[in-house]
């Protein structure tokens, strides 16, 4: 642990606290490291599920799954990152579960995801930490599905969200007709639905 280059005071605190954790099975270490993430983590899921119990329950759950995987984590990220992912993993579980349905996840979570970053990215939109940890998990997870479509609905896809081509300028790139252009994104989207349901991230 000597050996190790910190980024931040707050990492090193936060290294020093899991290995006391995990080394020697200090329940104060447990506490803090609790104390110091529990609001974030209660926050950002309140973002993703809007209901204050189930909140808390996937609070108390992230932690738990946190804790029993210590040993999995790697201090080249910062904890907090790696706590952030599991909460997300949590939620996309939970929403999955809960509605029993692909689609939802797409609507619950995802809905939207591509357009509400480029705005957020090129309006200077302030984000909290909480903000830039849910975008790039939505950017790994969307980007990870679309490479999994059939070809020409990649293309489509890649062409509106990547590019940012207009429906008229995808429809005279691919020489195919506007409505084709629309069939072919709505098509793409629940396949990407259907993707995004049967996905899971590896902690």
């Amino acid at each position: 642990m000597g050996n190790l280059q910190y980024s931040t005071e707050k990492a090193k605190r936060d290294y020093i606290l899991l290995r006391k954790a995990l080394d020697f099975n200090d329940q104060r270490a447990y506490a803090e490291l609790m104390s110091l993430y529990r609001d974030s983590i209660y926050y950002l899921m309140m973002k993703i599920v809007k209901n204050s119990d189930d909140a808390e329950d996937l609070t108390q759950e992230t932690f738990g799954k946190a804790f029993r995987n210590l040993h999995a984590y790697s201090p080249q990220y910062a904890f907090s990152t790696w706590l952030y992912r599991i909460a997300v993993n949590n939620s996309i579980d939970y929403i999955r579960h809960k509605h029993n349905s692909p689609q939802c996840i797409d609507e619950d979570l995802f809905s939207s995801t591509t357009e509400q970053i480029i705005d957020r990215t090129q309006s200077n939109q302030s984000q909290t930490p909480e903000d830039v940890v849910i975008d790039k998990q939505r950017i790994s997870l969307l980007r990870t599905a679309v490479q999994r479509l059939p070809e020409k609905y990649r293309k489509v896809v890649e062409l509106r969200y990547y590019d940012e081509l207009s429906y008229e300028e995808i429809a005279q790139t691919l020489n195919i007709s506007l409505s084709n252009v629309k069939i072919q994104l709505l098509r793409a989207k629940n396949m990407l639905s259907q993707i995004v349901g049967n996905m899971r991230y590896a902690i």
